[in-house]
């Protein structure tokens, strides 16, 4: 961790709507004139798209039918690590890009979708680092990426909310058959477990949406709950880290509650609204902390 140059990550397994917090960071950073490095959680896996399909068919030809991007096998946690504890010490440190689509990989002559960009440095002069994606808190028997970490988010829908996310998503924008996602649900599992699962309880905030409809069955549910159909229970890990004033969020969020003393609940159609009126002193602060250390 590092006050001088202060690492947000944002960390939630696939389909579990990071996006809506990123936008949510987005909106406090132009607000507060920040100037982060963003860094994609993707761009850490260790195949690109035609090798990760081999490597896939390699490990079940020996019996391994669990081989996912949710484990340390299919990812260089130490890249990541390295990265985190570079920018921490110096602000530097090298990011790559993946690209998830043809109009993503057009700028990149000779590179095409489900490809990786050249390593390359991290321009100098930015206010932090802000990562999103799949392990910003991740820790495994070699590797600890949590340590470096100075707002640690997590994004955890009800597991069930999470997969009729999932599912809708992967069909609707990458044309995925239900049959094809139920099996990459069933592959990713035992990775979800030891290695997605225990980042939460390492985690700062959470944000976890919790349908308030019938969502006992997702594989055959037809819509995503909206949010008007769902509540947001955040839990902050330490209030007094952050000096959190829950009266003052109760007041400024209609029909919002307190479940726990360091646990409060508010409509599922607030959430943005909550995430920046939590988000913003936090990174106030930490920038107001960066810039005297400096």
């Amino acid at each position: 961790m590092s006050h001088k140059h202060p690492i947000v990550a944002v960390t939630g397994s696939s389909g579990a709507g990071t996006s809506t917090v990123k936008r949510a960071f987005e909106h406090i950073f132009t607000r507060e004139a920040i100037t982060p490095i963003v860094i994609e959680g993707d761009s850490f896996h260790r195949y690109d798209r035609a090798s990760m399909k081999e490597a896939m068919a390699e490990a079940e030809a020996k019996g391994n039918k669990n081989f996912s991007h949710f484990g340390p096998d299919a990812n260089v946690f130490d890249k990541l690590a390295e990265l985190f504890k570079s920018y921490g010490e110096t602000g530097t440190g090298q990011k790559r890009l993946y690209l998830h689509s043809d109009e993503e990989a057009a700028p990149y002559d000779g590179l095409n979708a489900g490809q990786f960009t050249p390593w390359e440095d991290i321009p100098k002069g930015t206010d932090l680092m802000f990562y999103e994606g799949l392990h910003g808190g991740v820790v495994t028997d070699d590797i600890d990426v949590a340590q470096y970490v100075d707002l640690l988010v997590g994004v955890v829908p009800s597991v069930n909310l999470e997969w009729i996310q999932k599912i809708h998503r992967d069909n609707a924008e990458r044309g995925y058959s239900e049959e094809v996602i139920v099996d990459t649900i069933l592959r990713r599992m035992p990775d979800y477990i030891n290695y997605i699962t225990p980042q939460f309880s390492r985690t700062d905030i959470n944000f976890q949406r919790i349908a308030t409809v019938d969502t006992s069955n997702p594989f055959i549910a037809r819509d995503i709950p909206t949010p008007d159909e769902s509540l947001v229970v955040i839990r902050f890990k330490d209030p007094k880290k952050f000096n959190t004033d829950f009266p003052y969020l109760l007041n400024m969020i209609p029909n919002s509650f307190m479940s726990r003393r360091n646990s409060i609940v508010v409509p599922g159609g607030k959430m943005g609204l909550a995430m920046e009126l939590i988000l913003t002193p936090i990174i106030h602060d930490m920038i107001e902390r960066a810039k005297k250390s400096r």
